[in-house]
């Protein structure tokens, strides 16, 4: 199984008061590997419905686990993979690292469903986006 990884700065403004990683920016550096990683897929950064009708989705569920304290200004690597593919969700699992092993700070899920721009319900997800993830996905190995 593959896995798609980014290493993210962290600056002054992304600390608490304590001089850790606040809270919040987190879900911000997942959602940076995940934009990351649908531009590897070989999407743009505007929807494009009507060449990708995979690309109209919406987070359904993200949930965080906070491990250890990222302390300081430093770099983190935020790892995701692909956890489950159901027929209308999918999951990516993640996990936030240092950069120089691989100790978990931060672990936790993402579920996004795949929508009819339309409508607003829940629809497939095309053959082509299922083959393409066929790679990143855990629960084929």
């Amino acid at each position: 199984m593959r896995f798609h990884e980014v290493v993210h700065g962290v600056y002054f403004d992304d600390l608490d008061v304590f001089g850790v990683l606040h809270n919040a920016r987190y879900p911000l550096l997942l959602e940076r590997t995940i934009g990351d990683f649908w531009k590897r897929m070989g999407w743009g950064g505007l929807a494009e419905l009507e060449r990708n009708p995979d690309q109209f989705h919406l987070v359904r569920v993200n949930h965080l686990e906070y491990i250890q304290a990222v302390e300081g200004l430093d770099e983190v690597r935020v790892r995701i993979w692909v956890e489950k593919l159901g027929t209308t969700s999918l999951t990516f699992a993640f996990s936030v690292l240092p950069t120089d092993q691989d100790t978990v700070f931060a672990k936790g899920y993402r579920v996004l469903v795949c929508v009819d721009p339309e409508n607003r319900r829940p629809k497939p997800w095309s053959t082509d986006f299922r083959a393409q993830l066929e790679p990143y996905r855990s629960d084929l190995a």
